[in-house]
């Protein structure tokens, strides 16, 4: 699909250079420039997906792609490294003459417009890229800095979504101290749907005894409802390879009193199940109050 009336920029290919050696971001982030062979992958929840980092600035307690550190050691634990995909521009460039223009999860093992992106912009490139090729790219991210590539998004087949875990700020800065605030997520939905973009919201993880009462949910609901979203996707915490050591480590912090009951809604299958089936029922509840029943993914 070809983009019309949109401006051009210099190309990212024209500035490229060799990767530099490791240095470390003012808020201690361990930045590594790294080659990559090809960018977009077979996805399950879309047809592609794409990861122009590895690691995330973000550094949210509960992040389920810890798991990438099997396939990419680090000395550095999970939130304190990112790897950049220099390449990735160009590695994107040459599959997309062979590839048939598909639906794209932005993206699925990091967050594509995480803090070091403002300085590289490869998400954005890519993101040019494939929407000038046609591609559905349905974006999820907990960052302010969508916001900036507003201009090539809009006219494109793109969905934004945002990640909202809880709607309490001093929460969310507990569990999610890199990431945007509650507010300015709340904004890219409004300013994405202002721009004629389909726009949905994903509340998740939902915390046990911090964001899955029914009052947290009511609040939740309440956003849904306000920014005017199309689709709500809701999960529960979820035992992933590396997730427990970090919760612990947050909850023996700030809430020690629910440590035994993270561990049992993680571990223990019978309580899990329980857990599993009063929590629906209260975000049924909470999306009925708000007249979003029928937005529920």
């Amino acid at each position: 699909m070809a983009v019309v009336g949109r401006k051009s920029e210099p190309s990212l290919f024209d500035n490229l250079k060799p990767p530099a050696p490791p240095e470390r971001t003012e808020h201690g982030v361990v930045v590594r420039e790294v080659q990559c062979r090809n960018l977009l992958n077979r996805c399950g929840i879309d047809d592609y997906s794409f990861n122009c980092y590895v690691g995330c600035g973000h550094g949210c307690g509960y992040c389920y792609a810890r798991f990438m550190q099997r396939f990419h050691p680090h000395d550095e634990e999970w939130g304190r490294f990112v790897d950049v995909r220099i390449n990735a521009v160009q590695a994107l460039a040459r599959q997309l003459r062979r590839l048939e223009p598909g639906s794209v999860f932005t993206c699925s093992a990091c967050d594509g417009w995480q803090p070091i992106e403002a300085r590289y912009r490869l998400t954005r490139e890519c993101c040019r890229l494939l929407v000038a090729a046609g591609f559905q790219l349905n974006i999820l991210t907990k960052s302010k800095l969508v916001l900036r590539d507003l201009d090539i998004l809009t006219g494109g087949r793109v969905q934004i979504g945002v990640t909202i875990t809880t709607p309490d700020e001093n929460w969310a800065a507990i569990w999610e101290p890199g990431a945007s605030t509650v507010a300015e997520r709340i904004e890219i939905l409004r300013q994405a749907k202002a721009a004629g973009l389909r726009t949905v919201v994903m509340f998740a993880p939902l915390l046990p005894g911090i964001s899955d009462t029914q009052e947290a949910l009511g609040r939740l609901f309440a956003i849904a409802a306000e920014t005017g979203v199309e689709r709500i996707w809701t999960d529960p915490i979820n035992p992933r390879p590396r997730v427990w050591p970090a919760v612990q480590q947050v909850l023996r912090r700030h809430r020690p009193e629910l440590h035994d009951r993270y561990q049992r809604v993680l571990f223990d299958a019978g309580f899990r199940c329980d857990y599993r089936r009063q929590l629906d029922a209260r975000i049924r509840k909470a999306a009925q109050a708000a007249g979003l029943a029928d937005r529920l993914a």
